[in-house]
């Protein structure tokens, strides 16, 4: 009897044992598999140092993007290149002849570009100076990190206005005049001098962006047209082309001026000089307005103080010419 009821004790300690064993073991694959599912499911998966997937413990879920609603997301919202920069609603001035040209897409081009896909003609001559890119004192920059806060390149002090664009329409050919020139060009019968010689060089036009305003001379014709005179004397729109329809090229100098990009969207429209307030632009350039007018100043002086001999002092430019 005593010997049934020690085996009876034995056989329950032996079951609690394996009982015990059994859930002790079962514990850590539970864990293990719970947490396989928490990093698979709550951990975002980083890049380590070495460039390979590691996972790494973080309260927020991780952020997974759709590839193909991405792409979709891509193709049916093409950029537009209206809408690049909203342009500040104006009134036209009351005092200027000349409208606006509004919401016109506009590049970036410089002298001395070479030719490419976008811009089959190179930039060395322009349609007015075949020696453009040696007048002007070397190729422009298009960096705007290799340019001087004047707005100039940093290598040389430029020869000519580094505020220059170019505008589809070119009033000379083959030596002559164009046909419709003297009807079309608002200015022609004032600033005409002789046959061939263009009344468009060195104009000046005002450009906007956003809230900023430029200005700055126009020196050659493009892009990709020469022709277009409604457009640029009338009120079509620019025809299109490689360049998103592109009606304006302008200059680094002036791209930076305004803060665009090396493609937006800008208004324009022409200006008398006398409307063209000094600033960045009215410092350089042997073909620039401000520098020609400021020379005959100091001519001017120069000749007075030669011819009186009996002056105390020099006579200032600002006494020969009001306004200096």
């Amino acid at each position: 009897m005593k010997t049934k009821r020690f085996f009876h004790i034995v056989a329950i300690i032996f079951s609690s044992l394996a009982s015990m064993i059994s859930h002790g073991q079962a514990k850590p694959e539970l864990s293990k598999k719970a947490k396989k599912g928490e990093s698979s499911m709550t951990k975002p998966h980083r890049q380590n140092g070495s460039g390979t997937a590691s996972e790494e413990a973080s309260d927020d879920p991780p952020k997974k993007l759709n590839p193909s609603l991405m792409a979709s997301a891509e193709l049916s919202t093409p950029m537009d290149f209206s809408k690049i920069a909203p342009i500040a609603p104006q009134p036209e001035d009351a005092n200027s002849r000349y409208p606006w040209k509004r919401e016109i897409v506009t590049t970036t081009f410089w002298i001395g570009e070479n030719a490419s896909k976008n811009n089959p003609v190179p930039n060395h001559a322009s349609s007015w100076d075949p020696h453009w890119a040696q007048n002007y004192g070397g190729d422009d920059e298009p960096i705007a990190a290799n340019r001087t806060s004047e707005y100039t390149p940093a290598k040389f002090t430029p020869g000519q206005n580094p505020f220059y664009v170019a505008l589809p329409y070119n009033d000379v050919t083959k030596g002559m005049h164009k046909p419709e020139a003297s009807r079309v060009i608002p200015w022609f019968s004032k600033d005409y001098k002789e046959p061939g010689k263009s009344v468009c060089k060195g104009r000046w036009i005002a450009i906007r962006h956003g809230n900023k305003v430029c200005y700055a001379q126009w020196e050659d014709a493009g892009p990709f047209r020469t022709d277009h005179w409604e457009y640029v004397f009338g009120s079509e729109r620019p025809k299109p082309n490689l360049n998103h329809g592109a009606g304006l090229d302008v200059s680094p100098a002036v791209r930076d001026y305004l803060g665009m990009n090396s493609t937006d969207v800008t208004d324009w429209k022409f200006v008398d000089f006398e409307e063209v307030p000094t600033g960045p632009w009215a410092r350089f350039g042997d073909n620039n307005t401000f520098v020609q007018n400021a020379r005959k100043g100091d001519q001017r002086v120069a000749q007075v103080t030669q011819q009186s001999s009996k002056a105390v002092r020099p006579v200032t430019l600002r006494e020969i010419v009001p306004g200096t």
